[in-house]
């Protein structure tokens, strides 16, 4: 399952839609051009689960989305083209 599909099933999420609007945000076209940017946006993403006090779930779907994003940089870094 998605991200933003576990915080949509997930009830009782405080700023359930702040955090929908900045995953839909991480996931438009000009955050998906621009990794530094995915970046960020997944930094504030988990800052506000955090300080909304999140489920586990929630938060470790986070932490894939992270993990996923290092291992493309990780592939850039090697000089593996995308």
């Amino acid at each position: 399952m998605n991200l933003r599909q576990i915080i949509v099933d997930t009830d009782g999420t405080k700023n359930r839609a702040r955090l929908l609007f900045q995953v839909d945000e991480a996931m438009s076209w000009e955050c998906v051009r621009d990794l530094s940017r995915m970046r960020a946006m997944t930094t504030l993403i988990r800052n506000i689960a955090l300080q909304s006090e999140a489920s586990t779930e929630i938060i470790e779907g986070i932490d894939d989305v992270v993990e996923a994003l290092r291992e493309v940089f990780a592939a850039l870094s090697e000089g593996e083209k995308l």
